[in-house]
């Protein structure tokens, strides 16, 4: 699952926010507090995964474009590559 650049900089740009969350869930969580510290590195967790789950209004047109090309164009097999 390779990313292009622009993807690469919006996880970048994720993890800037991300991480110190994570870091405040981890002394959270060290310091005694495991609700808010679980909750706290829950939130981080989501805010790397969601983005890269979910289909924005953006995402749609190049779904659905991505999936008219892959019904119109077939994909060769080994056998007509010989």
């Amino acid at each position: 699952m390779a990313l292009g650049i622009l993807e690469q900089v919006g996880l970048a740009a994720t993890l800037i926010f991300a991480l110190p969350v994570a870091v405040y869930g981890i002394q959270t969580i060290l310091n005694g507090g495991t609700v808010f510290g679980t909750l706290a590195l829950v939130i981080a967790v989501l805010m790397v995964v969601l983005p890269r789950r979910l289909t924005s209004p953006d995402d749609v047109p190049a779904k659905a474009a991505e999936t008219a090309v892959g019904a119109v164009v077939d994909e060769p097999d080994d056998a007509d590559e010989r």
